[in-house]
């Protein structure tokens, strides 16, 4: 029997389908699993419906020592983090975006191998570090770090944005008597809106599920985040509360979707500022 072409276009979407299904459900099923078991009062393994329905979870973890202090830690640390780490990554993207240089390819490269680099490598000497230095259990400590291993991503992908800010509405704010500094404010920050969201998300989403950093930098438990409380809820001899498990990773996950949702909006955005310098 000869297969036509449409046949065959037939067959290799159904194929695609098929693995985009495979793809969707294994990422559908641990959520669909974290959903039920957060109102299941015997939530096992099983993806199911809850054999008795209840809220008993929630009001479980939904106490200070829980969650709301753990999750004002996260926002704390992950907040103020992100925050040095946009406000670094844009002061060092503008030079490497405006200025050429013959050491600045090598220098995007040396930035390039800094995010091959992975935590656990470093984390020893990091630590010792610390402790010289008596930022060992410090917030303070903690964000400098946070924020210095989110950073070489975050000017690479800085740096490509303000690439798409012509330059050309710099020098028109140069002839008006602006700065470079006040150009870089009033100028370019404002028209990479997209570029500045996406390196928000990426860096707030990176640090807010880091288990290791916060381990090994913070000791105090009233200091410790939600991704590193998240560890009580797994008992001696593999037991686990799994009901009380999914109904704190769903409060958990809450600070991460509110920020997709407000942002939504600048990623979706384009930056479109061709004809704005033409005429």
């Amino acid at each position: 029997m000869t297969r036509t072409p449409a046949f065959r276009r037939a067959t290799r979407r159904l194929t695609a389908d098929a693995a985009l299904l495979v793809v969707a459900a294994a990422f559908v099923l641990p959520l669909a699993w974290v959903a039920l078991s957060s109102v299941d009062a015997r939530a096992d393994l099983r993806a199911k419906l809850p054999d008795e329905f209840t809220f008993g979870n929630f009001d479980a973890v939904l106490v200070p020592d829980v969650t709301f202090t753990p999750l004002l830690n996260s926002l704390i640390l992950c907040g103020g983090a992100t925050l040095l780490t946009i406000v670094c990554a844009a002061l060092a993207a503008y030079p490497l975006s405006r200025h050429r240089s013959r050491t600045g390819s090598a220098f995007l490269a040396t930035i390039l191998f800094a995010t091959c680099l992975p935590i656990t490598a470093i984390m020893v000497p990091v630590y010792a570090l610390f402790v010289q230095v008596e930022l060992i259990d410090t917030m303070h400590g903690t964000i400098l770090f946070f924020a210095a291993s989110q950073l070489p991503f975050a000017v690479w992908l800085m740096k490509n944005f303000m690439d798409g800010v012509p330059k050309e509405l710099e020098e028109a704010a140069w002839t008006d008597g602006a700065s470079p500094m006040q150009s870089l404010l009033r100028v370019v920050l404002p028209l990479m809106g997209p570029g500045i969201a996406v390196v928000t998300v990426y860096s707030f989403v990176m640090m807010w599920g880091n288990f290791f950093v916060p381990f090994m930098l913070l000791l105090d438990p009233a200091q410790m985040p939600a991704s590193v409380s998240i560890n009580d809820f797994f008992g001696n001899r593999g037991t686990v509360v799994h009901g009380q498990l999914a109904a704190f990773s769903l409060l958990y996950s809450t600070p991460v979707l509110v920020l997709y949702v407000l942002i939504a909006r600048r990623l979706g955005a384009g930056f479109a500022l061709g004809g704005a310098v033409k005429g």
